[in-house]
């Protein structure tokens, strides 16, 4: 059974950093590209970032470039996401995701397995 589980979120003031891990289970997670989507209630959910099976591949949406870093270890079977400088409109529900696609182009229905997520606030 695949399980993905999310930890680290949390209320943060503007500038601040938090750092995000999610634990895969029932798969082969070094086999799998791994991706962060976020979501704000009334609105889509937005891809953040990606990585690719082996961690030498990352990609990332404009608005988080040069302040997040997303990273694997594969012999913990560990996601993270590394947030540096937070904003106030980076405030939602971040979940992780797994996907046995590879491609130049991915979009959440590219991902088939996804945590519960995990709730960030930046707030003074």
């Amino acid at each position: 059974q695949v399980q993905l589980v999310e930890s680290g979120g949390g209320l943060v003031q503007p500038g601040g950093s938090l750092r995000l891990s999610c634990v895969a289970s029932g798969f082969s997670f070094g086999s799998y590209t791994m991706g962060w989507f976020r979501q704000v209630p009334g609105k889509e959910r937005e891809f953040v970032a990606r990585i690719n099976w082996s961690g030498a591949n990352t990609y990332y949406t404009d608005s988080v470039k040069g302040r997040f870093t997303i990273s694997r270890v594969s012999a913990k079977n560990t996601l993270y996401l590394q947030m540096n400088s937070l904003k106030v409109e980076d405030t939602a529900v971040y979940y992780c995701a797994a996907s046995a696609l590879n491609r130049p182009t991915m979009t959440s229905a590219d991902f088939h397995s996804w945590g519960q997520g995990t709730q960030v606030t930046v707030s003074s």
